[in-house]
């Protein structure tokens, strides 16, 4: 007798489903529309049409497992979409803004932060069944575009204390650490440990709208602020690992001796 579970698994893995690929479609649109609003000179509407495709790309993965619907499709679909709106979409709207000022050193910084989102993407399809949940080994590649976006949008907006014959060497910084952070081995808090199918309390709903409000008020100081802080929190991390594990190994030898 066949067995039609084992064949509802098997024709699940293969099939391709509208709606987590729909949203995945409308981030690599995103990604896209950002390169072309980038080479019109539009960098404002380029830096945010990639914090709009971190949004959408943050929603096909829950919606997928919401409704249970994932496929190896979605999953390659999804990765490819990740690396054109924050692999090369990012570079490119920096390159474009700024770093081509510096000429092959801009260039440079831009292939450095492509091949740094293409390595953390490989590293992270291939290690997805081994790693630890709950962190990320290293930055992901939507807050080191979030990075490079947000100080593209401060900058735009005059925002940034930073003088004009500064702006694109600091540029050229901030994009070399988003790539090579990216392939860092520094662990970054995942967040999926929260369940959005799962009950929470009331003041769950008011801390959301209350975050809502707070990114309202100046929302490119405020993202540019938020991804900072957690760009360098898995650096934190790591030496609070390290040194836990050094003070272990001295206690160790310590009692053994």
């Amino acid at each position: 007798m066949p067995n039609f579970s084992m064949r509802d698994s098997e024709n699940r893995h293969r099939s391709i489903y509208l709606l987590p690929n729909a949203f995945t479609t409308a981030a690599l649109f995103a990604g896209f529309y950002a390169v072309v609003q980038a080479m019109n000179d539009r960098f404002e509407v380029a830096a945010i049409a990639i914090f709009v495709a971190m949004v959408l790309d943050g929603m096909d993965g829950r919606v997928a497992r919401l409704t249970n619907t994932q496929s190896a499709f979605g999953e390659q679909y999804d990765s490819l979409s990740d690396m054109t709106s924050f692999g090369v979409a990012p570079a490119l709207v920096m390159y474009e803004w700024i770093l081509n000022d510096l000429g092959r050193w801009g260039w440079l910084a831009a292939f450095v932060y492509v091949a740094g989102a293409a390595l953390r993407l490989a590293r992270f399809n291939t290690n997805i069944a081994v790693v630890d949940k709950r962190y990320f080994q290293g930055l992901p590649s939507p807050a080191a575009a979030a990075l490079v976006a947000g100080f593209v949008w401060l900058a735009v907006d005059n925002k940034l204390p930073i003088h004009d014959s500064l702006m694109a060497w600091v540029a050229f910084t901030l994009t070399m650490y988003a790539g090579i952070t990216m392939v860092s081995n520094a662990p970054f808090f995942s967040g999926k440990s929260f369940a959005l199918g799962r009950s929470v309390p009331f003041w769950g709903i008011l801390l959301v709208v209350a975050v809502f409000v707070f990114v309202s008020s100046d929302p490119p100081v405020v993202l540019f602020g938020l991804f900072v802080l957690y760009g360098l929190s898995g650096w934190v991390m790591w030496a609070w690992r390290w040194n836990r594990a050094r003070r272990l190994t001295q206690e160790r030898r310590g009692h053994s001796s």
